[in-house]
């Protein structure tokens, strides 16, 4: 009976150890997908069950085609040499745990845990590691853009990072946009009909939560023809004294611009005197100064601004006053040939004198 037992023990022993030996190997847990942001640590786990006689492997698949790529290690060596890499083997659970430091983006794609029974069959699993980004604008954007008034305008802007970013657009000094409101969100904003008011600074921002967002200023010029504003149209001055005429042009591109008197171009000379200040690309003022003045050159004055697309013109009418105004007639220097400077006491008494002379006219009429 003894003989017996000891027997059926030893049967059952071989049974045991052979219908392990007959069981596959497995893979019973791998790691969920890992978010993680760049510079930081991240773990991925791998447990496996009936291994003693086969190697396990980290493997990196190609992100772009998916094949294997980059052997990490195999059982509990590291073959990539890399300090940010390190490899832990729990012998208790069979679990692998491959630790990435330090992460950089080309670190994200798919890790494969692999049982390599034969050259033609292994048993596999796999954990994706996405790296968060902070986003940023894409070189197919738009950088800037001149465009005629009245055409249509298409803004471009594309970002990367991840997760992937939200675009939105909007004004300098949050104006509003010409698709209306003060935010449009989209990777295109479409102008149908642009108009010279909806030239400016116009900001594209990228923003997907990690870190501060980005934003790409984009400059819209739009050309249009000249536009002339006269800030006074009717302006007198006395004789012998000087006044400024003057003229203020909106336009793009820049126009050319000319004085004229009677149909005759007027330049610089002891009569008259040109000066163009440009606030802007778009604005520009100019100031004629008649010095001295003459009979002759009392009239209209013709402010002519011309560019690609036009040309225009304002008038301004300069004519005789007994008082002289002032500015520019109590300056303290005036211009012509051979006329001495005046101080501006000076101007300033002959004035008085005059206005007395011609309140004592007045009175005894």
């Amino acid at each position: 009976m003894a003989l017996l037992y000891v027997l059926s023990q030893l049967l059952l022993v071989f049974s045991i150890k052979h219908a392990v030996a007959q069981r596959s190997p497995t893979i019973s847990y791998i790691s969920q997908q890992q978010i993680k942001d760049i510079g930081g640590t991240v773990e991925l786990l791998c447990s496996v069950q009936y291994t003693q006689d086969y190697s396990v492997l980290w493997i990196k698949a190609d992100p772009n085609s998916g094949t294997y790529s980059l052997p990490i290690s195999t059982g509990s060596s590291l073959i990539l040499h890399d300090s940010r890499f390190a490899l832990r083997y729990d012998t208790a659970s069979s679990t692998y745990t491959l630790q990435i430091k330090d992460i950089q983006e080309t670190d994200a794609g798919f890790y494969h845990c692999q049982i390599l029974i034969s050259p033609s069959n292994r048993v596999s699993a796999e954990v994706e590691l996405q790296v968060r980004r902070p986003p940023f604008i894409s070189d197919n954007s738009t950088r800037s853009v001149v465009v005629s008034e009245g055409e249509a305008v298409q803004l471009e802007c594309y970002a990367g990072g991840y997760p992937t970013p939200r675009i939105s657009w909007r004004r300098e000094n949050n104006a509003i946009l010409p698709t209306g409101g003060s935010i449009y969100r989209g990777n295109v904003l479409v102008i149908k009909s642009i108009r010279k008011e909806d030239r400016g600074t116009y900001y594209c921002v990228a923003d997907n939560g990690v870190g501060r967002g980005t934003k790409r200023n984009i400059a819209v010029e739009v050309e249009f023809a000249p536009f002339v504003t006269i800030p006074r149209p009717r302006l007198g001055q006395a004789l012998q004294y000087d006044m400024d005429l003057e003229c203020h042009i909106e336009a793009y591109p820049p126009p050319a611009i000319s004085w004229h008197k009677d149909g005759i171009l007027i330049s610089n000379n002891q009569h008259y005197a040109l000066s163009h200040f440009a606030t802007s690309d778009e604005f520009t003022d100019t100031t004629l100064r008649v010095i001295t003045i003459e009979k002759r050159q009392y009239g209209q004055y013709v402010c002519r601004a011309g560019n690609k697309f036009g040309t225009v013109e304002g008038i301004v009418e300069l004519f005789e006053t007994v008082i002289p105004v002032c500015p520019p007639a109590c300056g303290q220097a005036r211009y012509g040939s051979g006329a001495a400077s005046l101080s501006t006491s000076s101007a300033t008494l002959i004035f008085m004198f005059v206005v007395l002379i011609w309140r004592n006219i007045n009175s005894k009429h």
